[in-house]
């Protein structure tokens, strides 16, 4: 990669100095990890082998799951492996690729909500007319076009960062690379940085939940016209969905909106966003659906 200045590595902080909570780091977020990556490749597996989930809700909830594995693997293995080393040493190179992993899953899995409340709207409002909106051939054009979305943004994030001229110690007070943190030891002006940061990053995090928002209040406001039995099972999908959209882009909107030399950033928010989220992701959208328990079972 192109480096613009003499830095060959990062000194990652992590979430801790202390070598006692280094190891209750490594044991707990062991655990996170190891549990969201059976959590949803359990989900991913039971997808793919189910003959009953193979409706467009249960395609986007595919890639929902592949999109949390991914999104967790760039910053969890790092935090586990750095809690037990004495030097958390990343290179310039690891430290860019890691921007675009986040930023590349990360936005991945904000389309991918967004579709998934498309799919519920049409199927709700529009019913008789959704087996011909929603097709095979639509659902996956539109996942194409969350990819080409996805990678646009990342490429917009490691753009600005190797763009950007370091000085000052290495030091990254993080457990992962990003743009808010490696903005504290840079020399350029900071406003025009930060306006860049917030109009990309945290413009498509505050749009997602408005827009998430607003369709599901539509979704809610046209179920008076349903039997009591749609009700509840409409209920019960949109309320997993709102959880989701709420939980993930509540931390995402206050890290990526907040200038980070008003607000520093802080560090468990990150991790709830980033590991948190997708341990939780797969037993929100598991144990509240009764068709993919059923699926899982006979798996």
């Amino acid at each position: 990669m192109h480096q613009k200045n003499n830095m060959t590595e990062f000194i990652l902080l992590g979430l801790t100095q202390d070598p006692l909570m280094q190891k209750m780091v490594f044991l707990i977020f062991l655990i996170f990890y190891v549990g969201t990556v059976a959590g949803n490749m359990l989900i991913i597996v039971t997808i793919k082998s189910s003959q009953s989930l193979g409706s467009p809700m249960y395609f986007f909830l595919f890639y929902l799951s592949f999109s949390d594995f991914c999104f967790s693997t760039t910053t969890a293995p790092r935090l586990i492996v750095d809690a037990l080393s004495a030097k958390k040493l990343i290179s310039y190179s690891e430290c860019m690729t890691q921007i675009i992993a986040l930023h590349l899953f990360g936005c991945m899995e904000i389309f991918v909500l967004i579709l998934m409340a498309a799919d519920r709207y049409v199927a709700i409002c529009k019913p008789l007319h959704y087996p011909r909106i929603m097709t095979r051939q639509v659902c996956l054009i539109l996942i194409i076009f969350a990819w080409i979305g996805s990678f646009m943004h990342s490429t917009a994030q490691v753009i600005l960062a190797l763009r950007l001229p370091f000085c000052g110690p290495n030091l990254i007070d993080h457990y992962f690379c990003d743009l808010q943190p490696l903005l504290k030891f840079t020399f350029m002006t900071m406003y025009v940085i930060n306006l860049l940061l917030v109009s990309n990053s945290g413009a498509i995090c505050s749009s997602n939940f408005m827009i998430l928002m607003i369709s599901h209040n539509v979704i809610l406001h046209s179920l008076r016209n349903h039997s009591a039995e749609g009700r509840k099972k409409t209920l019960s999908t949109c309320t997993s969905h709102i959880i989701v959209v709420v939980l993930f882009s509540g931390p995402c909107i206050f890290l990526y909106t907040c200038p980070p030399k008003t607000f520093p950033m802080n560090k468990m928010v990150a991790v709830f966003y980033t590991i948190g989220m997708t341990f939780l992701n797969p037993l929100i959208y598991t144990l509240r659906n009764a068709e993919v328990k059923n699926a899982m079972r006979k798996l």
